[in-house]
């Protein structure tokens, strides 16, 4: 039980500035490598893991998103715990952690009767796929949909869901923008037309072991002891009070990214829906308000002693400092600020697609209000 004990929130002084992880774009283990919106680079979590916890503790994240943070923790010994109120969170980030090896890969993929996957149905999708690739995508929802999923099929899964859409050869789809979100039906036929492009045929298995080899091709993280939660930030009685050394986590910004638009495609596959309760805080009170609730539970968790890293980036044009509205939700909490971290980064490749040109222009900024948790 949390017993409340205010710590000071006096931000003067707390400000450091710099690049405290490093900007290299591909200097993580390659098992990261999940398209999912408003993610951070595995480089972050890895700064704070490193500095506050030890070999064994617990990391946790209640908004695991594509599981950077546990899988981060898992590849440096510790002991991974996430949360997310989207069932595609799970899907993405379980397998990922004490994963099948590539031969049980391949062998299960040779198991599946791909011949047999030879109807399609819900035409719409055809702006998307070629009418085969449909057929074989169908065809394996139904048969995951059929079974107790064993490890094996979890990552086969995970890979098919991660392949969907995307602006290469190497996804399932026609070419599409971008790949961590599906764009809608109608945007679909527009960029079709404007390309004057139809979809070809991609082989759904071939392209899940191509995946599949490069996700495989470190040093895979593996973890004793697990827990994977899908349920409000808020509330997570099934972590022990005390129980987290270090969290790690990037909440979901005000009226920034709406998860249920932008995985309808992958939510389709899956034969689920998004949380109806997945909110988008469209003012900065009740983003406030829903900061407070989950700062509660952290403290509850985390050991006296411990941390929380809360990443915030930045909103609205940088017009809006986020970290010092955390801040005060913290009032009252045992929560200390111990500093804020303004990471500031040069683009190290083109990203045109966000309006990017070149590398002087624009930085990649992270703002991090780390607390401690009083004793």
């Amino acid at each position: 039980m949390l017993v409340e004990a205010a710590c000071p929130h006096n931000l003067h002084g707390k400000y450091e500035t710099g690049e405290f992880w490093t900007s290299g774009q591909r200097q993580a283990n390659r098992i990261h490598e999940i398209s999912y919106r408003a993610c951070f680079k595995p480089q972050l979590p890895g700064y704070f893991i490193e500095r506050f916890t030890k070999p064994a503790d617990v990391v946790y994240d209640p908004f695991m998103g594509r599981g950077t943070t546990l899988i981060e923790a898992a590849l440096r010994g510790r002991t991974p715990y996430g949360n997310d109120l989207s069932p595609l969170s799970r899907v993405l980030v379980e397998p990922r952690i004490n994963p099948p090896s590539v031969h049980q890969v391949e062998a299960r993929l040779q198991q599946i009767p791909w011949q047999e996957f030879k109807h399609h149905q819900h035409d719409e999708l055809l702006v998307f796929y070629h009418q085969k690739t449909l057929a074989q995508l169908q065809g394996l929802r139904l048969y995951f949909g059929r079974r107790q999923l064993d490890k094996t099929d979890a990552w086969i899964q995970m890979a098919a869901v991660s392949r969907l859409s995307g602006h290469s050869p190497g996804f399932f789809s026609v070419y599409t923008m971008p790949p961590n979100q599906a764009v809608s039906l109608e945007r679909q036929k527009i960029i079709n037309l404007k390309r004057q492009q139809k979809p070809e045929y991609r082989d759904v298995p071939k392209l899940i072991m191509k995946k599949s080899k490069r996700l495989l091709s470190g040093s895979p993280p593996r973890a004793l002891r697990t827990l994977f939660l899908t349920q409000r930030s808020e509330h997570t009685p099934q972590i022990q009070d005390a129980e987290v050394a270090l969290t790690v986590t990037s909440p979901p910004f005000l009226d920034v990214v709406d998860y249920r638009k932008d995985n309808w495609l992958r939510n389709w596959f899956l034969g689920a829906e998004e949380q109806a309760d997945l909110s988008i805080y469209r003012s900065v009170p009740d983003w406030e308000k829903f900061t407070r609730r989950t700062l509660r539970e952290l403290a509850r968790i985390t050991k006296p002693g411990g941390h929380v890293a809360y990443e915030v980036g930045e909103v609205r044009n940088g017009s809006l400092n986020l970290e010092e509205v955390v801040a005060a939700a913290a009032d009252g909490l045992p929560l200390k600020v111990e500093t804020i971290y303004i990471n500031k980064q040069k683009f190290t490749k083109t990203a045109n697609c966000w309006g990017v040109k070149n590398n002087s222009q624009g930085t990649n900024t992270n703002r991090v209000v780390l607390f401690r948790r009083c004793r």
